[in-house]
């Protein structure tokens, strides 16, 4: 059997998953979710990686959940099962995660790419949450973060009624980065990581971790968040690097501390 997910390090610093179920339009099932989250925390662990990228193929980024594996799940099974944990671990990885999404986006797949700090699509990329049409709902953040990327009438209309979004859509309504060719998707997600993984590692872990604090707080003391992290960074060696670097017009060398 194939394993579920590919890991590579395509360039330095960036750290690659490539979802592995073709014959299921990559549908996550308990054991790619497993997948997945374990080589997130390898590069959660990882100092020589910096950013990471997520992606499947040109058909499906993740068409969903796996149903077949849902049916006969009690409730009970479902609270007991590792999937929140999975799901847990994907959310909280601490480092900047791309999405490079071609083709079906749904369901989970979609909760999969909003997991991430930026997604860039494909002009085949389709994005929804169906699961209505099965008696059930979004349960790894589809009804949270998607009104918070596309408001709430749009949400509405693609929880309860199943709407799809098209990729340019998407981008019009500031659920993705950006729209490329499909044979563009991958090439300009690993620019992206590419681009982050040049910047200091503490300064972005910082800064990624203030601005998803911008959904959790109210304005005041979202804002004195934000104010302790960067009094922080005051601290870092990075810091007097950084700005050594930029009056001496020399590239920086980051240490990450």
């Amino acid at each position: 059997m194939a394993e579920p997910v590919l890991i590579e390090r395509p360039t330095e610093g960036v750290g690659l998953i490539r979802i592995n179920r073709p014959e299921r339009l990559n549908a996550l099932n308990e054991a790619t979710l497993k997948a997945i989250a374990e080589a997130l925390a390898g590069f959660a662990a990882d100092e020589a990686i910096r950013v990471a990228v997520i992606t499947g193929d040109q058909w499906a980024f993740a068409a969903g959940a796996d149903v077949a594996e849902l049916q006969g799940q009690s409730s009970i099974d479902m609270l007991t099962g590792p999937r929140a944990a999975y799901w847990d671990a994907i959310h909280t990885f601490p480092k900047p995660l791309i999405a490079a999404v071609s083709g079906w986006c749904l369901g989970g797949g979609n909760e999969l790419a909003m997991s991430c700090d930026l997604i860039v699509a494909g002009e085949t990329a389709k994005f929804g949450q169906p699961e209505v049409g099965l008696a059930l709902m979004p349960g790894a953040g589809g009804t949270q973060r998607l009104t918070h990327a596309v408001g709430k009438a749009v949400a509405m209309e693609m929880v309860l009624a199943g709407r799809i979004l098209s990729a340019g859509e998407a981008c019009a309504l500031g659920l993705v980065n950006c729209v490329v060719p499909v044979e563009m998707v991958l090439e300009k997600a690993l620019a992206l990581a590419s681009t982050i993984a040049s910047r200091s590692p503490l300064a972005v872990r910082l800064a990624k971790e203030s601005v998803l604090k911008a959904f959790e707080m109210p304005l005041r003391e979202g804002l004195s968040y934000e104010r302790r992290h960067y009094y922080f960074l005051y601290s870092s060696e990075d810091k007097e690097e950084g700005i050594a670097a930029f009056l001496g017009k020399r590239p920086p060398q980051w240490k990450g501390r």
